[in-house]
């Protein structure tokens, strides 16, 4: 049996899968913590590395591995390959003032959107440069290369010694508002702009498929990729699916041919993990709206399920809007949670849950209709991540979504498909491994999310 293994190395943890290269089959695991935060050492990130690996039992009788890490960050490197200062990392929002500034300054969200498919928002490495640039010149200046988590993690795997040796890929790569998914190429003017000037070593493109270099030991290493391209990758998503997310935030994004130009930069031109696009939309809202809905009913969270589904679709008129953390998708960040269509008959815990989860529901089925909007034709939805375990969010996503959804099995899907990655790398062949799923069917519900975007469009002009 040849054994790849799978790194998912993420803001708050690294995790390891070793799996039969030829099946997908996992055969061992392990997860190892590391500080989180937005502003964070790599070593932090290296030493779970390692000790994930350890306990996973250790690389010995495995051919290849390969790395899906968190997105954007900026780590700089000086000219000795020592790390400049902390990295900053996509959570990190000091940039916010300098992606206004980079926005205006190459002339507005849609000579942005044209260049790279992304216009900057904090999250944005570009932005991060520039606020480096802007507020710590001199590790600007001592920084003689720029690279991302997975990017430094891989070069330190391979030896960490020559920068001319620090790889990227596609995916990850078009998440930094200094390349294009669509040509294939930094833009080397973006650089500039971002750095001032500056012009420091970025990490060479790697293909899919292909080797980011073999380490000392023999272990052929590839060429990694951002977690949502990795995650796509593991779940075998094709063109015209979208993978939704229900975490802390939630995520769309859909595997297709087609590169997206969205000015309003709510619909980011991501690359996916195959030579394909994965234009993405993401909510500032998840996961936790459930959580304090059924906090504020006083119920656990199979009982909140279990109310949710006793209401009629439309929760009897009860609309949440559920921006209550501001929201991003709309770009509304001051905006609060509403809720709104409350009577004396409806007002109930059962209108209420159910109007939470149908709230954030439409909200991403919002996401969907941004991605569908650049001509992207999506046929198929996957639902992942902690909030799709509810019985509740599986019944009403799939009337919303169209009639269906695909539930997957609970797995690490980001490591999965850096596990599969690092099988393409080893072989050649991309291997089709089996992703148990099944599908949850409902009658559709036009009507809830037509209701829902009344409210919604009312909240955004207050």
């Amino acid at each position: 049996m040849t054994l790849v293994a799978g790194v998912d190395s993420s803001t708050q943890s690294c995790k390891v899968l070793i799996c039969d290269a030829e099946t997908g089959e996992i055969v061992r695991s392990a997860t190892a913590a590391h500080p989180d935060g937005t502003s964070v050492s790599p070593e932090h990130w290296l030493t779970a590395l390692y000790s994930a690996i350890d306990e996973a039992g250790g690389l010995d009788d495995v051919a290849a591995l390969s790395i899906g890490g968190q997105q954007h960050g900026m780590v700089c490197l000086d000219a000795d390959g020592e790390v400049v200062r902390d990295a900053l990392l996509w959570n990190d929002t000091r940039s916010a003032g300098a992606a206004a500034d980079l926005v205006d300054e190459f002339g507005g969200p849609d000579e942005w959107a044209k260049a790279v498919g992304v216009v900057p928002i904090a999250s944005i490495t570009a932005t991060k440069l520039r606020w480096l640039a802007d507020e710590e010149p001199e590790n600007a200046d001592r920084t003689a290369a720029v690279c991302l988590p997975h990017d430094w993690l891989i070069w330190k795997l391979l030896g960490g010694a020559d920068l001319a040796e620090l790889t990227t890929d596609r995916s990850d790569a078009s998440g930094t508002g200094y390349f294009s998914a669509t040509i294939g190429e930094y833009r080397d003017d973006l650089l500039d702009l971002a750095f001032r000037g500056r012009r420091p070593l970025l990490p060479r493109i790697v293909g899919p498929g292909e080797r980011a270099g073999t380490a000392p030991s023999g272990l052929v290493i590839g060429a990694g990729a951002g977690d949502n391209a990795a995650a796509a990758l593991g779940l075998h998503a094709r063109t015209g699916d979208a993978v939704v997310s229900l975490g802390t935030s939630g995520v769309v994004s859909a595997v297709t041919d087609v590169p997206p130009c969205d000015p309003s930069g709510l619909v980011a031109g991501f690359a996916d993990a195959t030579g394909r696009h994965l234009p993405l939309v993401c909510t500032l809202n998840g996961a936790p709206v459930l959580a304090s809905t059924a906090a504020m009913l006083g119920v656990d969270f199979d009982e909140f399920a279990r109310l949710a589904l006793s209401a009629p679709a439309g929760s009897d008129g009860i609309t949440m809007v559920p921006y209550f953390a501001g929201e991003r998708s709309p770009n509304l960040p001051d905006a609060t949670g509403s809720i709104a269509g409350i009577t004396a008959s409806n007002f109930s815990p059962a209108g209420i849950a159910r109007a939470a989860v149908e709230g954030l529901l439409c909200s991403l089925v919002y996401c969907r209709e941004r991605i569908e909007s650049q001509g992207i034709d999506v046929q198929r939805v996957t639902l992942i991540g902690g909030g799709s375990k509810s019985p509740a969010v599986q019944q009403i996503a799939a009337s919303l979504f169209g009639g269906e959804v695909t539930m997957p099995v609970d797995g690490e899907y980001v490591a999965l498909g850096a596990a599969r990655q690092a099988a393409w790398a080893l072989t050649g062949e991309l291997p089709q491994w089996t992703v148990s799923s099944r599908t949850v069917s409902a009658e559709p519900t036009p009507h809830v999310y037509q209701q829902y975007r009344a409210v919604a469009d009312a909240v955004a002009r207050s």
